[in-house]
């Protein structure tokens, strides 16, 4: 175990899949500063008869639960050291990009199987999918706007979710959970799909290569896909010219989705009239970026996964793969190494 966990979700783990032995020793991991923190105080350091230590514990292990000081470098030293590691489980449900970050040679990446936490997420995000499309809706900064200045306005139209129509970007786990609470709002859903699949609560589908062509007729947006080549910038300085003035648009994937330059100038001309984003290209956020100071959007710190349950939804999936390990089964959420997500 290389990334903080606590000993009641040690123990869960073990309950859950006997024929593991989780080797954890707690003063050799940085203290948590909240629940379901995976990297831990970032002042925290080891003396080195600790470093010793605990490279010792990973040049013996199995399979890593997380990833040392959630480093790729230190995973690729990790991998380097030990022949007979064979799984590394990754806490982001986006692990693939930091695998993809290790550098690691073929053969390493024949050998080592890499898992990420693709799903344990869906619900929490797709929560602030919505309150982000809500906050949009019924026109959150006009309501902030307003009683800073105390003022009662005359009476103005609010939208509904209801009697408006969602384009989700990815149909992942995330994806589908967005659709499905969407579609119970009464909110017809279109959503983008390479392969065509039916989703439950989805009324259309789209291929990712026709957003400009979809946009115009949206009221809202939600971003859901990783961060990988194929997805860099989709959401595009013409997709976000294309789209209906005024729209919504709402980010829980990754940052590099989006033209942040270009949603930036349609944030500031109003063709994207709210924008809720958990997440952005470069982070932590630069403090000198735009999108800090304007109005109608809410920024949050890439925190929107963060709930108290979600240290034992990973423990539960990390055991779980274990017993489908040590089965010979097929592993949940195996990292694409040639798409990294």
């Amino acid at each position: 175990m290389v990334t903080p966990l606590s000993e009641d979700l040690v123990e869960l783990v073990e309950r859950l899949e006997p024929r593991v032995e989780m080797l954890c020793e707690q003063e050799l991991l940085p203290p948590v500063r909240y629940p379901s923190d995976h990297h831990g105080d970032p002042s925290f350091t080891r003396t080195p008869a600790q470093e010793r230590r605990f490279a010792r514990l990973i040049a013996t292990a199995d399979a890593l639960y997380g990833m040392p000081g959630e480093d790729p470098a230190a995973l690729r030293r990790a991998i380097e050291s030990n022949p007979r590691l064979c799984w590394v489980h990754t806490m982001a449900a986006g692990g693939g990009a930091q695998v993809k970050a290790a550098g690691l040679t073929a053969e390493q990446l024949e050998r080592v199987t890499f898992t990420t936490s693709a799903g344990v997420h869906a619900g929490p995000l797709a929560e602030y999918a919505l309150f982000g499309l809500l906050a949009g809706a019924k026109n959150l900064p006009r309501l902030q706007a307003d009683a800073a200045q105390h003022e009662w306005p005359p009476r103005w139209l609010m939208g509904q979710l209801r009697e408006q129509t969602v384009l989700v970007v990815g149909l992942g786990g995330i994806g589908r959970e967005v659709a499905r609470l969407l579609a119970a709002f009464g909110t017809q859903v279109i959503g983008t799909s390479r392969r065509g699949e039916p989703v439950e609560g989805v009324a259309e589908l789209v291929h990712p290569s026709q957003l400009v062509d979809v946009v115009g007729r949206v009221d809202g947006i939600v971003v859901t896909l990783p961060g990988t080549a194929a997805t860099e910038k989709l959401v595009s300085a013409e997709v976000l010219a294309a789209v209906r003035p005024g729209v919504t648009l709402v980010n829980v994937g990754r940052g590099t989705v989006i033209d942040e330059d270009a949603l930036v100038e349609a944030l500031r001309d109003r063709r994207v009239g709210f924008a809720a984003l958990d997440v952005f290209a470069k982070e932590p956020l630069d403090p000198a970026s735009p999108l800090w100071d304007l109005p109608n959007v809410i920024i949050s710190p890439h925190n929107a996964t963060l709930t108290p349950a979600e240290g034992r939804r990973i423990a539960e999936l990390f055991a779980d793969n274990a017993g489908r390990l040590l089965d010979g089964r097929p592993l949940r959420n195996v990292v694409n190494t040639v798409e990294w997500y």
